[in-house]
């Protein structure tokens, strides 16, 4: 009983039934005693008029209006309780009598317009009855005569009975059927409270014992009191289930008792073991360490000798030899970079089992980053022949949160084993998303298809284990340690996904590895030049079927019109058919099949059919593209094509006509006057530089003191402040500014080169106006700028040096990007301004023995953690402006690690590795492109 209780449906069971049926019964009685009383006055009306109907013929024949009179007022007499009044009308029904005076005898009176009643008729109302009965003459010795054979009509009487009387007995009946109703609903009451006080009494007896004995005291038991029927059984039940609970009660006790002892005995034992197991931990956890600082130590003993021995090897490929020796040194460097990179991944490795290895959360391209491992791993496709396909889905985000370096790896690591174990065929690269159910999260799926060996299922199990691979006759065929995958699969579970692989023997394999990632809001990359491609007409011949559905799918997004050839006679036929054919362009793909002469050959003829000629070549070779150049073709791209520079070379002709496009756009100038403060030579010189473009006056300073100097010599309308320098750090600066100066207004911009989450908020409440991270963005600069001073007056820029466009030709070629140091990442950094990324590498270089003898005097154990954050913070800003990617990542992991509170020792292995790429930075030819190859 959830709803109600035993007492409410007991009382709901009796009281109901009784009310109801006493109310219909009432109900039905009083009704019929109505009627009766009312057919009673009815009958008592015409018993009463029938008769004086009859005794007033003779007065109303003879127009006596004493003896009429005298008739009615004797019958309203006798029957005065009931009679109203009583009224004779003759034939014309005008009032003949009355037996009394009544003011309103109208409603006696037949309505004007009706016939007189020839029978005795009723008529009721709410509070009285009209019963009217006609007077005929036909008495003996009536004077009237006869009509048609029917007595005449002398008149009607008329009487009015009152329902006074027959109210009051239908008020006295009602009452008394209600009173009785009750009476019965007092009786049906009084039997419901006792018939429940018999059974719930009882009930709540044995309720209360049930819960004494889910309280655990099962001494309870129902009392002796004779209960009636079936409640006496379900008591004897209660008190037989609490003394069988005792029973088990107390068998539990004693097993408990027993099983205590012999758990306490177990305890001592396991103690004893734990003593034993803690000292075999403590044993392990210091071989563990012994093993991951012998792993770091031999990385560096074996990277040291290695990076010189790649270095001079690089060094001496430049000086004349014949080509045996050239040969030799090439294998040399394939040699040294494939054991260099056994030895990355082993570090990478030990910092995996150690728990080391940290991932960023930065915003970066997708599509760009992609395509720069598909590039670089191209050679290794072109030398043994393979088709390197990039198919990206049209609907991914082009910007992600996420670790750029890591996601590289994992993919250099796939797409590496897919062309190691592939001899002929293709490796296709396919990303593609679907969302998260979080919002904007989004699921990255990546697979890397080749048609290589494959792996039997038996083996797939151990493919993921360290130091394992699927046969060991394959470590003997093709190398390796058989760390990369187990690496990769670790770095995709940190990165919030998994790895699975499909494969058959003799087919190839399939690796699917997902990420979980956010979309970034940010604007990231440079647009692509769609608008100078618009409406323009492209004719394509791809022999390579993967790679001609790869192009199509990229030109499918892009405004233009795309007609594909299966053959290029085909192509060539209708390029002479068109009567514009110099408003169409041409991109003719090759094959490994083809030779150069042929090549040559086809350029020759399509090139002048049409005014832009684009080649996708398999081949480094720079003597093969000038020959394709000299023979006719306007541009030559590298298979797999870079969707950024086929767009390029698309939009080409249009910008022959405007250089000025091909230059790099620059903003309007402010009339403003800026301070910046930094204390690395490096990072004032390019910030400056890049202010010197934005702004119209620009100052510099390499401390706090200097800054208030400055300050207090000339007016600044913006001051962009370096948070860690020396002595005045940029807060202490800040806070001494305006306790200097109350009048500065100027706004001041926090810069730090390490932007751990948190930092902004930070350097917000400590009173600085805006903040801004390094590497510095020249178009985050202008946004900064404009955001702190609105009001700015702007100044149309003209007359700035530019960019040559030999310059911008050179930092697009593949060979200008380099492990060690990337020209490209170096002009964008330093605003496409070639001496001051020169410059900008020189003051790197020159940084370097200091900074390798204070990371020599932290490694043994001389200078402080501290002390060596600063010089880390000091020479990652440096770093930050430059083309040196991975020197800056390494000093960034190091810097993070030791604000976290890590000291010298902790991040040993990233100092190594920080010296290994510090002297593979000395060892780099710091030449230029433009300079190294003139144009």
């Amino acid at each position: 009983m959830t709803k109600y209780g035993l007492r409410a449906r007991v009382y709901i069971l009796t009281i109901l039934p009784t009310l109801l049926i006493g109310g219909l019964l009432a109900s039905y009685f009083s009704f019929n005693r109505n009627q009766q009383l009312e057919q009673f006055a009815i009958q008592q009306g015409i018993d009463v008029i029938e008769p004086l109907a009859i005794a007033s013929e003779f007065g109303l024949s003879r127009h006596s209006r004493e003896r009429v009179k005298q008739v009615i007022s004797i019958s309203h007499r006798k029957q005065s309780p009931q009679i109203h009044s009583i009224a004779v009308f003759d034939d014309t029904n005008q009032l003949f009598v009355t037996s009394n005076y009544h003011s309103n005898l109208r409603l006696l009176q037949v309505p004007q317009g009706r016939p007189l009643p020839t029978i005795t008729e009723i008529i009721e109302h709410p509070d009285y009855i009209i019963v009217r009965a006609p007077i005929w003459a036909d008495g003996e010795d009536s004077f009237s005569s006869y009509t048609n054979a029917r007595p005449e009509l002398l008149g009607y009487i008329a009487l009015r009975l009152d329902k006074e009387r027959a109210l009051l007995l239908q008020f006295r009946d009602t009452t008394i059927a209600v009173f009785i109703v009750i009476f019965g609903l007092f009786l049906s009451v009084l039997f419901s409270y006792q018939l429940v006080r018999n059974v719930t009494r009882p009930i709540g007896n044995m309720v209360r014992v049930v819960d004494r004995i889910r309280q655990g005291r099962l001494d309870a038991r129902v009392d002796n009191s004779e209960y009636p029927g079936e409640l006496e059984m379900l008591k004897r039940g209660i008190n037989a289930m609490a003394k069988s609970l005792a029973e088990y009660h107390e068998e539990m006790h004693q097993s408990i008792d027993q099983a205590t002892s012999d758990l306490r005995e177990t305890l001592e034992q396991i103690e004893i073991q734990n003593i034993d197991l803690d000292i075999a931990k403590k044993e392990a956890q210091q071989a563990a360490r012994v093993k991951s600082e012998f792993l770091a130590n031999m990385s560096h003993e074996l990277r040291t000798p290695l990076n010189g021995v790649l270095g001079f090897a690089r060094q001496l490929q430049k000086t004349p030899l014949n080509r045996e020796q050239r040969d030799f040194l090439q294998t040399i460097e394939n040699s040294a970079t494939n054991l260099l990179s056994i030895i990355n991944d082993i570090l990478d490795f030990s910092k995996l089992e150690a728990g080391q290895l940290s991932l960023e959360r930065i915003a970066f391209h997708l599509f760009d980053t992609t395509t720069e491992v598909v590039t670089l791993l191209a050679h290794t496709a072109h030398d043994k022949h393979l088709e390197l396909v990039l198919d990206i889905d049209p609907s991914l985000p082009s910007g992600i949160y996420g670790d750029p370096l890591r996601y590289q790896q994992v993919l250099t690591n796939l797409i590496g084993n897919a062309l190691k174990f592939t001899t002929k065929g293709s490796v296709e690269v396919h990303l593609s998303a679907h969302p998260d159910s979080q919002d904007r999260q989004l699921i990255l799926q990546i697979s890397i298809k080749d048609t290589g060996i494959g792996i039997p299922k038996d083996q797939q199990k151990i493919l993921f284990q360290a130091f394992r691979q699927a046969d060991t006759s394959i470590s003997r065929q093709y190398g390796g340690t058989g760390l990369g995958l187990v690496i990769t699969r670790r770095l995709i579970q940190q990165m919030g996904g998994d790895i699975t692989l499909e494969s058959e023997p003799g087919q190839g394999s399939v690796f699917s590895f997902t990420i979980t990632c956010e979309i970034a809001d940010l604007t990231l990359g440079d647009p692509l030049p769609l608008d100078a491609i618009a409406h323009q007409t492209l004719y394509l011949f791809e022999p390579m079927e993967k790679t001609r559905q790869s192009l199509e799918n990229i030109f499918r997004r892009w405004p233009l019109q795309l007609v594909s050839f299966d053959s290029f006679q085909a192509l060539k036929t209708t390029l002479q058919q068109q009567n514009n054919p110099h408003s169409i362009s041409v991109l003719l793909g090759a094959t490994f099949q083809q030779s150069q002469e042929e090549l040559q050959q086809q350029v020759q003829e399509v090139a002048p059919l049409t005014h832009n000629l684009l080649i996708a070549v398999l081949s480094h070779d720079p003597q093969f593209v000038t020959a394709l150049l000299q023979s006719g073709a306007t541009h030559c791209l590298v298979k797999p094509i870079q969707y950024r520079k086929l767009a390029e070379q698309l939009s080409n002709q249009t910008q022959q006509a405007e250089p000025e496009l091909s230059e790099r756009a620059r903003p309007d100038c402010h009339q403003l006057n800026v301070l910046a403060v930094d204390d690395n030579p490096a990072n004032l010189k390019l910030i400056t530089t890049m202010l010197y473009d934005l702004v119209t006056g620009v100052d510099g300073c390499m401390s706090g003191t200097e800054a208030l100097e400055k300050i207090a010599q000339h007016h600044y309308d913006l001051i962009f402040m370096d948070i860690q320098m020396p002595g005045m750090d940029g807060i202490s600066t800040s806070a001494a500014i305006k306790q200097s100066y109350p009048d500065f207004k100027a706004p001041i911009v926090a810069v730090t080169a390490h932007a751990s989450p948190g930092d902004k908020e930070r350097l917000l409440k400590e009173g600085l106006d805006d903040y801004m991270s390094k590497p510095i963005d020249e178009t985050e600069l202008v946004k900064v700028i404009e955001r702190c001073c609105p009001d700015a007056i702007k100044i149309s820029s003209k007359n700035r040096p530019k960019l040559s466009p030999e310059a911008i030709k050179l930092a697009e070629k593949v060979f200008t990007s380099s492990p060690v140091y990337n020209w490209n990442l170096a002009l964008e950094r330093s605003g496409k301004r070639q001496a001051l990324a020169e410059e900008m590498l020189k003051m790197l270089k020159d940084s370097l023995p200091g900074t390798r003898q204070k990371i020599e005097q932290a490694l043994a154990g001389k200078l402080p953690a501290d002390d060596l954050e600063k010089v880390i913070h000091k020479f990652h800003g440096g770093c930050a402006y430059t083309g040196a990617k991975q020197l800056q990542t390494v000093a960034k992991q190091i810097e993070t690690a030791l604000r976290q509170g890590q000291n010298c020792t902790d991040v040993e292995p990233e100092l190594l590795e920080l010296l290994d790429e510090m002297h593979q930075l000395e060892m780099f030819d710091s030449t230029p492109p433009w300079k190294q190859f003139p144009i």
